[in-house]
């Protein structure tokens, strides 16, 4: 499975319960099912380094990916005037890694050098306007050459009466199965039959937003993960101080605490302070510090600009060490930089074109957004991405 360091996903939790009402058919409206909203992202990122896991924490991380996602939002009322939302989105990717191809060099190119990753997702969401409350539910499906995951979500939120303080409850868990695959020199000689290919991830979310004033908003967020079976990548070599090989080998559970804080400050009517630091803590001895500072500026009525920047520190896993510096007698091993202790800096700006008659006079076409990032590690890996979103409404 490909090593992408800029890559998010989640899915919501809920509590049905929350909507047991009567009908209210005084301010019922009949609704058909219409189409809110079409979203366009398509994104290309490529970056290379020297520090590949797959051949022990040396060779190259090249790889490039070509990344679309096409998402439907569609809505409608029911007769108890709660609305009922519908998203779907799909997914595909692209890539090529010539570090995944080092699996087995006797190869001109084997199948782990290039891929195509498909992943939909259907999501429900209904929203009780009347109890300014609203539940969630979602389910996705994602696969890659040597690995299937099906994940599960729903989520809960409750405002307050004036709407200036919103609870958010959120859940999501994952069901993976691993296709297990060796560097080459271990087939049928270190390979663990009795390898569990699955890997189970849960995670919980809790969001507490708040409205300071008309300028100042601020939200707390705390998501903790549990993880559990083959947390280790077998086709990751680790080279030991005697010379010796071997494949990866974690613990089968990993548990993960971040929690951070986001304020977004106003300063008029053109600029905004979107402002984020989060601390993260997990079992295997990694702890990090994410800090992000965004600053949207209107330069018309319709076109804005937003750079960014993110740094982010963390020290290294308990069971990381570079090639070559293990000992042969560890329980647990990698030479993955992604569990080393680096630091990185993620800078850019994206702009932005929302006209009233729509992008190049196309009235549909509400919104228009290019993105461009640079991303840079102490370990010396190097990223680009651009990106380009459509909405249409």
């Amino acid at each position: 499975m490909r090593k992408i360091s800029l890559t998010l996903l989640g899915m919501y939790l809920g509590i049905l319960s929350a909507f047991s009402q009567g009908a209210d058919t005084a301010n019922y409206k009949s609704r058909k099912l219409q189409l809110d909203e079409v979203n366009f992202v398509s994104s290309y990122y490529h970056q290379d380094g020297n520090n590949s896991a797959v051949t022990g924490g040396i060779g190259t991380e090249k790889l490039s990916d070509f990344a679309n996602t096409f998402e439907l939002k569609l809505s409608k009322y029911d007769r108890k005037a709660r609305k009922h939302s519908y998203g779907l989105e799909l997914g595909i990717d692209h890539y090529t890694s010539a570090s995944s191809d080092k699996i087995d060099p006797s190869t001109i190119t084997s199948a782990s050098y290039s891929d195509t990753r498909i992943y939909p997702t259907l999501s429900w969401t209904l929203q009780n306007e009347k109890k300014k409350s609203s539940i969630g539910l979602a389910a996705s499906y994602s696969q890659e050459f040597d690995y299937t995951s099906v994940g599960f979500g729903a989520s809960y939120t409750k405002a307050s009466k004036d709407n200036n303080r919103e609870f958010g409850l959120k859940f999501q868990s994952y069901f993976d199965q691993w296709h297990i695959i060796y560097p080459i020199e271990l087939r049928g000689y270190n390979e663990d039959k009795n390898e569990n290919p699955n890997r189970n991830s849960f995670s919980l979310s809790l969001s507490l937003a708040q409205v300071i004033n008309q300028r100042l908003q601020l939200s707390v967020i705390a998501e903790p993960v549990y993880q559990t079976g083959l947390l280790a990548t077998k086709y990751q070599r680790v080279y030991f101080k005697d010379g010796s090989l071997n494949s990866e080998t974690l613990p089968d559970t990993r548990v993960k605490f971040p929690i951070g804080i986001r304020a977004n400050y106003f300063l008029g009517d053109k600029i905004i302070l979107r402002s984020f630091y989060r601390f993260y803590a997990d079992g295997w001895g990694v702890k990090a510090h994410t800090a992000e500072l965004e600053t949207p500026v209107k330069l018309t009525p319709f076109v804005s600009i937003s750079p960014y920047y993110r740094f982010y520190s963390q020290s290294a896993a308990d069971y990381f060490a570079p090639y070559q510096l293990h000992n042969f007698s560890d329980q647990y091993f990698t030479s993955d930089y992604d569990l080393s202790k680096f630091n990185s800096h993620f800078f850019g700006t994206g702009i932005r074109f929302a006209p009233p008659r729509g992008v190049l006079g196309i009235q549909h076409v509400n919104t228009l957004e290019l993105r461009y990032g640079h991303y840079s590690r102490s370990t010396d890996l190097q990223a680009n991405i651009i990106s380009l979103q459509i909405k249409l409404k």
